[in-house]
Parts: C-alpha cells; structure tokens; sequence
C-alpha cells in the first residue's frame, strides 16, 4: 500500500485489558516454524526483466536458501502510474483495476509458471491481496457507483473501517457482493495460482471478522497475515485503542481475525528504541498465545529503500547499521520471520542471512518459542528455547563468552556487534530466590548474587545481579532453567569504585528446580 504519514512514537508496554477479546485457542500460522520471504519490492513493477519470470528463475535457490512461504506482489492487474516528484509508482497492484492477472509483473501463464515452480520448491505462496481499494481508471469497474458498494455511496455507515486516501478508491467490504466477490477471487487463487495463504492489505479498512470469513472458504489451516499498520494515537479519543499499547491493538486485530499480524510493536522499537528495548516487541511477549500471532520484520516496500527510482518509498526505514543486527534478532527469536527482498538478494546481506535461517532451523525455533532476556548485560541479550536445541544472540553486548565449558560462538558478524551461540535444548525455566545473609553492607555498598550461569554473570562482576532487602537479608527471585547445576556467591561492591568484598569460603551449590531457594552468607 502507498502510505502517507508515519505512525506515532507511542512504545508498548505489555498489558491485559480486561474489554479485549478473548485469547483464542488457533491462530493460522501455517507450520508455526514458517520463515517467509518478502518476494518483490517497491520497484519490482518496473524491472527491466519481467518479475514472474525472475521468481520462477530463483524458486529453487530461495527453497535451497531455506525460506519456506513466499510473499507475492499483488496478482491483479494494475495500470496506474503517478510521480509526486518524491517517489513514483503504479502498477505495483495497489491500485488494481481487476482480477486479470496479466500485468505490470508479468502475464497470467508467467504468474501460474512461477507459483507452481515455488511450490515444487517447497515454497508456499503467499499472495498479496488488496481489498479496500483499487481504482477505476481503466474501464467501468466490477462494482457499481451508487449501490452501497463504495465507500462513498452512503460514507461514513456503511464501510467496515478507515478510508484509503480521500475514501474515493475506496470498496464497502461489509456489503455482501462485495465480500462475495473477493471471497470467490480468493480461492480461485487457491485453486488455479498455487495460494496457500494470504497476505491482507490495509486492514485498518475492513473488519477483522470479514477477514476470518474469508479465510473459513479459503482454508482455516492455511496461513493469513494482516498489514495493521496504525499507531495507538492515530485511532480517536473515546477509542479503547487510542490510549492502549502496539502489542494489544495487534493482539486485538489478531484475535478477531485469527490471523497473524505484522509485528509494528517490535518495528516502532527498532525506529524509536535502544537496542534493549526490542525486547518490547509482540515477539518477546511473555505469553506464547501472543509471540504465536507475531510476523516479525526488518523492513519491507512500504517501510524500506528499494533498489531503482527514488530509492522506492522508505517511509520508515531502519538505520542502515542496525539492519544486520535486526535480522539477528528476528531470525534467532519467536514469531515468524520476514526477509526483504532486497536485503537478501540485491544488497549482499545473502551470506548472513543463510546462516542465520540455518541456525533457526536447526534450533527449532518456532512462532511461540520461549524466550527470556538477560538485563545484567549491555545491548540486547536472550535466550530462545527451540525443540532441538536453544540460541543464545548477544547484540551490542559485553557478552563476549559464555560460561565456561560452552562452546564457542556458533557466529559472530560485524566486529562482535552480533554473537550467536548455539547450545543444548533448555528445559522449562523455574523461580529460585537468592538469599545472601549479613552482608553487612555499609553506606554506598551494594549486594549481588554471582555465579556460573548466564543469569548470574558467569563470575563477571559487571553482570551480577543485585540483591534488595535489610541489612540482614538481602534477596532476589531469579530464572533459571530447570536441573542445572548452579554454583554462586554473595558479592558485596562500592558503587564509586572497583573494590569488590566476597563471600569467603566454597561457593554455594545447588541444581534448579531441586531446590527452589538458595542461601549466601557473608
């Protein structure tokens, strides 16, 4: 879609509310274990090879380069063309005019050609479909002016959400044909252009409901993802969602819907946010019904450069140093994953981006993976439980190894700006509270546990984690994976200098879950 204004600045803090549909049971994210493939940009209307044909050329090497689902441009055809002397566009299938599948991508055999040669690959495609909107430039329409089936034949009552633009190219989906319409075009897409799931346009213009109504004929077990590209503040005062947070608005939308969602949470934290905080995306929720719901993403032809004219539209591009970064993080943590095109295949970030898919998949990761975060050390630090084996990824962090007798870093890019470590599977965590007793700390003295674990800070003083209560008893509740053999001490330090005082005598030992408080004493 062509958007015109940037969303607003408001950061999502996890919350409940209690008026919020309720947490479903089936979100439909096809495997859960999808890694999916933004497969054109801005400017691939425009490429001097016709792009069905280069995606029939590249299906075997995007399969071979793990991607499972692929997301197409829009199928149908579209022959507008426009230059606001910033960025020109048309024919990216954004302003259709109908469900003729030749076009500015190619001709309808060339588009049956390259689906079906992803799907031989092992890749399911995804199709973009826009339903809110297309344009009448080129003919009557398929729908008619005046019978409640635009937006403006009784604006504002009878459309399902926002306008597009001005409201003008705007379709009512709440009016039955209309909603037929598209239900049938969808799955002819399914039965005769290789669909196995869909990706919707701009659904701040139509009802969630709609949308699961659609996917109940197209096929409940197929994936569907929602483009809810709107900030809390944008929505009016009165509406629960104008003072709510990115993850509920997504949550909510995902809920009625039964849909993924793209993870804006988690893209508003990569424009506006430290590093440390993309742990406040969707992805990192603590509750798994919500990382499930999560299509996570660096940038994509809206947000992003595109090779050719005017750098595409980049609407609200990541910083060019913290897109290695990003996929690190997206690729190695729960939701789905999406690569951009251009990232991948135009701009050399190909070798990294293989690498980091490979150790996605032979860790497991999956949309609801756990996930816990480390604090205690600079940049961004997590673990990923995967069904094989789990992640560790250090971004900007003093963490440079992990605690003695792990292996080495199973990748390392950028100077050390990104460390992966690949580790055996973790059982469940548990709560285990760290007592230290008498530390006699004076004015000016903090008290920590330290110890072997990561979650300690493997003996590194910098990364202990500090202890709170009486001069008596200081005390904290840590997670740890469960049946690890823990080893730590109480650690006493200034906070105007190095001097460190620790607990004398053998360190306290314990195994996680076994016991589920452990005592120090100083």
């Amino acid at each position: 879609m062509k958007r015109t204004s940037l969303p607003g600045l408001l950061l999502g803090i996890v919350l409940a509310l209690p008026a919020m549909a309720a947490t479903i049971d089936t979100v439909r994210d096809g495997s859960a274990e999808e890694i999916l493939l933004q497969g054109f940009h801005w400017n691939s209307s425009r490429n001097t090879e016709k792009w069905y044909p280069v995606l029939s050329r590249m299906a075997n090497t995007i399969g071979a380069d793990g991607f499972t689902a692929i997301w197409m441009p829009p199928p149908w055809a579209d022959q507008s063309s426009w230059n606001n002397g910033t960025v020109s566009g048309g024919g990216e299938g954004y302003f259709w005019h109908s469900f003729e599948k030749d076009g500015r991508y190619g001709t309808d055999a060339q588009l049956r050609q390259a689906a079906a040669a992803l799907n031989k690959a092992g890749v399911k495609v995804i199709y973009d479909v826009v339903p809110n909107h297309m344009a009448e430039r080129d003919g009557p329409s398929m729908f008619v002016r005046g019978s409640g089936e635009w937006r403006q034949d009784c604006r504002p009552a009878c459309d399902e959400g926002d306008a597009f633009d001005k409201g003008d190219p705007d379709l009512n989906t709440g009016n039955q044909r209309v909603a037929e319409t598209f239900k049938n075009e969808f799955i002819n897409l399914r039965d005769n252009y290789g669909a196995q799931g869909l990706r919707f346009d701009f659904v701040r213009g139509y009802a969630p409901e709609t949308v699961d109504k659609w996917m109940e004929a197209f096929g409940s077990q197929q994936f569907c993802v929602g483009e809810n590209w709107k900030s809390p503040n944008e929505y009016p005062q009165g509406d629960w969602r104008h003072g709510a947070s990115w993850q509920e608005v997504l949550k909510d939308w995902s809920d009625r819907s039964h849909c993924t969602v793209f993870d804006f949470a988690l893209k508003e934290r990569m424009q506006n946010g430290s590093i440390a905080e993309w742990r406040h995306g969707l992805n990192g929720n603590p509750d798994p019904a919500w990382r499930r719901i999560a299509v996570t993403f660096v940038d994509n032809h809206d947000t992003g450069y595109s090779p050719g004219a005017y750098g595409g539209q980049h609407h609200w591009p990541v910083a060019d140093a913290l897109i290695n970064q990003a996929y690190a993080y997206i690729l190695s943590s729960p939701g789905t994953p999406t690569v951009y095109w251009a990232h991948m295949y135009d701009w050399q970030r190909d070798e990294l981006i293989r690498r980091l898919i490979k150790l996605r998949k032979d860790a497991g990761i999956r949309a609801d993976s756990p996930i816990r975060f480390h604090p205690n050390y600079s940049g961004l630090v997590a673990t990923t439980s995967g069904s094989r084996k789990a992640l560790v990824i250090a971004l900007q962090s003093d963490l440079q190894q992990l605690p003695q007798g792990m292996q080495a870093a199973a990748l390392e890019w950028d100077n050390g700006a990104i460390r992966i470590w690949s580790i055996p599977a973790e059982p469940p965590q548990v709560s285990v509270t760290f007592h230290c007793d008498n530390p006699g700390a004076q004015p000016g003295e903090s008290v920590f546990a330290i110890g072997s674990s990561l979650e300690l800070g493997a003996w590194d003083p910098r990364h202990a984690v500090p202890l709170e209560g009486s001069n008596n008893r200081r005390s904290s509740v840590i997670q740890l994976p469960a049946q690890q053999q823990v080893e730590w001490k109480c650690m006493v330090r200034r906070q105007d200098s190095a001097e460190i005082r620790w607990q004398p005598g053998p360190n306290v030992s314990f195994t996680s879950g076994t016991a589920n408080e452990t005592t120090g004493r100083l």
